[in-house]
């Protein structure tokens, strides 16, 4: 039942005040005395007319101001709604309800409230300012012009309607409520029409957008017109071209266009693949019997184009002559051995074979060590076309296999772009940065290239633009690579990787002397007879003003001296040959911004040279240790991993064991705290091959002994004192070397790897091979 209570406002004139179910409206408004169809899907608004039909059949219906709303509340829908009646109900299979509602009188709501699962309102009715008679007059016969106007353009309604409305002359507000739900208004315009409770505001409102719809629904009647005749044009003027070609042909008169024969003439001389061939004469015929303005004929000349412009067929004459390779590579590249035996392998079976599949090598190591300038030196290195391509940040896998031609703009890949930009079709191809591809929804670009770098594969590469085979197993394919983590297993599978490792000192001191140098001397304006630098003044640079293990920052450094030389020649105006020494560097470059690993002034209890491989190379490591009185703790510091931990404890637990034959106390672990640092704490450290280095660190402190400051050392230890080979022995024989070291202790697994070390360093150290931890004292201990 509608509940009603009586009250006053401040006026004095006594209103109803009723509390009904509310269902609020989505982008619809519904004007009291009109009919319409409801869908009421949420479970609060079928519960609020489900209570409305067990009483008198009353809602109240008010539109949301944001349709998205899923739960509205009071501010989430318009004040001013309908008090309506439902007529009929019909639930619908999919759980929804249609009600049939018609509106009774406009309201405003006062509050809002949840009611036992369905939303109740309370509200009061809007009151109505009545129009004047002669205004009522006027207003009703020029909105019912204009009204008639709209309906003579757009046919809204039916001829009934108007005999219909003419029986509501005498009713004012529901003649223009009326006229409002008939028109096709905005939602907010609708809303504004049904908050005017003055009449005859409302009449000139209404007549407003009367008007504004029938210009909108006039503009959009000629744009719909000048399309059409547009249209019309088209589809006459193809007609008309059909029919002068059927004219034509039927005539037997005269030849082809010249554009056609101009095609023909092309894919005569090109030589392409049978199936190629085959195709692009079934596309030619097709061009033929198109309109040259349709969309279609474009795409079609747009593939022939392609067609004919790829180097089928049409190939770079390799060098045979592997001596002269061989020098090229030298000569552009210092060290990196394997990867030039590698390519030179390759020649070689070329040579004997006359035909080989195009090997996929994969060059992994750091930035700046020069695996792309590799490829480029290949490619002189073999008489081949160079091509690069840049794979970082690539995540679409048409980048690699193309669009498909239905696609406006589509392209072939990457590959194929290339192909025909170089004009060759076996050139070295240089794919950079394989491991920086990413996937998302637009596909994987890493399993497209699955069928391109696999050289049982390629020979018939699909491209999605192309859709015929073309041969890639000419191609000599290298990749680069900062690390193999990130490149997909299937991939990594097809690839035969090459590892090159971060520049030593030793090679970055020649690189510098013989290639870096000389560029920059050149691009700097300069020549030898202007400035020389000294062996101490590159090591300098190397050592304390970058840590890398490329040399892309040596060669910055390197430029910015010669800058500061090319600056002053031009301010003095005279040239003069300039010593560059380590006060000229210090001079230039300022402070340096690394410090350089020092060896200790006397032997100490306690201290120990290790040895560390980093990216940039190999650099010393100290290790310290400390005894004192306490309960056997063993404290590990220096921002050290969990290998290196373990490391520590196996070293300690070694000399427990092994007390007595060192000469300890056997129960010193009961009264004796020790605590291993590493410097540099900043710095995180881990991995194995510090293990003797700790263990002897601790047998001095333990025994007093010092260990001699010129020994460095590099192995992982066993429980039993087992001495086990590490890796990155070259960089760090090299930094030990470079730094004074005279006695190195190595594993005696890792004899082999001594043969990397070049012969002059091998002479001025003494590389000491052990099995056993007894060993490694018997030579550090003084």
């Amino acid at each position: 039942m509608i509940k009603i209570s009586k009250f006053f406002n401040q006026d004095g004139i006594e209103k109803m005040k009723k509390t009904l179910p509310l269902v609020p409206l989505r982008d619809m408004v519904l004007f009291p005395h009109t009919t319409t169809s409801v869908f009421v899907g949420r479970d609060k608004s079928v519960k609020a007319l489900s209570e409305a039909m067990t009483a008198d059949k009353k809602i109240f219906l008010t539109t949301q101001k944001d349709p998205e709303v899923l739960k509205p509340n009071i501010q989430d829908v318009f004040l001013v709604g309908t008090e309506a009646r439902i007529t009929q109900l019909l639930r619908l299979p999919d759980g929804t309800v249609k009600a049939l509602v018609e509106g009774c009188a406009r309201g405003k709501i006062v509050k809002l409230a949840d009611e036992d699962g369905y939303l109740a309102v309370e509200y009061v009715p809007v009151l109505e300012t009545p129009i004047p008679e002669s205004a009522y007059e006027a207003a009703m016969r020029t909105v019912s012009e204009a009204f008639q106007n709209y309906f003579d353009l757009s046919g809204v309604v039916s001829k009934s309607f108007f005999k219909g409305l003419e029986g509501l002359s005498d009713q004012e507000s529901r003649y223009a409520d009326t006229i409002a739900s008939q028109l096709p208004f905005k939602v907010g315009d609708k809303q504004e029409l049904l908050e005017c409770g003055d009449i005859e505001k409302r009449f000139f409102l209404l007549l407003k957008l009367i008007q504004k719809e029938t210009e909108v629904f006039t503009i959009s009647q000629k744009i719909k017109g000048r399309v059409k005749e547009q249209m019309e044009k088209l589809q006459k003027k193809h007609y008309l071209n059909e029919q002068m070609r059927a004219i034509k042909k039927e005539m037997n008169d005269g030849g082809e266009p010249s554009e056609f024969s101009d095609l023909e003439k092309k894919i005569k001389q090109k030589r392409m693949s049978r199936e190629a061939a085959g195709v692009i004469r079934r596309e030619l015929d097709r061009l033929k019997l198109m309109s040259p303005m349709s969309s279609e004929a474009t795409v079609v000349r747009n593939y022939i184009d392609w067609l004919i412009s790829l180097p089928w067929f049409r190939k770079n004459r390799a060098k045979n002559d592997l001596k002269k390779a061989e020098a090229i590579l030298d000569q552009d590249h210092f060290g990196l051995e394997k990867p030039k035996e590698r390519i030179l392998e390759y020649l070689a079976v070329q040579i004997l074979v006359k035909k080989i599949k195009g090997p996929i090598l994969c060059l992994v190591g750091p930035p700046g060590v020069g695996k792309t300038s590799l490829a480029r030196s290949v490619a002189s290195a073999t008489g081949r076309a160079f091509a690069r391509m840049s794979l970082g940040g690539v995540r679409d896998e048409a980048e690699i296999r193309g669009h498909r031609r239905t696609y406006v703009g589509a392209m072939p890949g990457k590959i194929i772009q290339t192909l025909k930009k170089i004009g060759y079709n076996n050139p070295v191809f240089c794919l950079d940065e394989i491991d920086k591809m990413t996937s998302d929804f637009r596909g994987d670009p890493s399993s497209a290239l699955l069928e391109a770098l696999d050289p049982e594969q390629n020979k018939n590469f699909n491209d999605h633009y192309l859709e015929v085979d073309y041969d890639l197993s000419e191609i000599l394919f290298i990749t680069t690579a900062n690390t193999l983590y990130d490149i997909p297993a299937p991939l990594r599978d097809r690839m035969e990787v090459i590892q090159i490792p971060g520049y030593t000192e030793y090679e970055k001191e020649n690189i510098a002397t013989g290639f870096l140098v000389p560029k920059q001397l050149k691009e700097n304006g300069l020549d030898d007879s202007d400035a020389q630098f000294s062996k101490k003044s590159i090591r300098a640079i190397i050592k304390q003003y970058t840590r890398e293990a490329g040399v892309r920052n040596l060669e910055r450094e390197i430029s910015s001296v010669l800058r500061k030389i090319a600056t002053q020649i031009v301010k003095t105006d005279t040239r003069k040959r300039r010593q560059i020494t380590t006060n000229t560097v210090l001079k230039y470059l300022g402070q340096p911004k690394f410090r350089d690993s020092a060896l200790e002034k006397e032997d100490k209890a306690g201290i120990v040279t290790g040895l560390a491989w980093t990216q940039a190379g190999g650099q010393l490591l100290t290790i310290e240790a400390v005894s004192m009185p306490g309960k056997g703790r063993v404290m590990v510091t220096g921002k050290l991993g969990e290998v290196m931990k373990e490391s520590s404890q196996a070293a300690v637990s070694y000399v427990r064991s092994r007390s007595k034959l060192l000469g300890i106390r056997e129960d010193f672990y009961k009264d004796t705290d020790i605590h291993i640092h590493v410097p540099e704490g900043a710095i995180p450290k881990d991995g194995p091959s510090a293990g003797i280095a700790m263990c002897t660190a601790v047998v001095s402190i333990l025994t007093d002994k010092p260990v001699s400051r010129k020994v460095a050392m590099t192995g992982e230890i066993t429980l039993r004192g087992r001495v086990l080979p590490i890796g990155g022995l070259k960089e760090k024989l090299l930094a030990a070397h470079a730094n004074g070291i005279e006695k190195v202790i190595v594993s005696m697994e890792n004899q082999k790897d001594v043969q990397e070390i070049p012969k002059s360093i091998q002479k001025q150290l003494e590389i000491v091979f052990v099995d056993d931890m007894s060993q490694v004292l018997e030579h550090a201990l003084v």
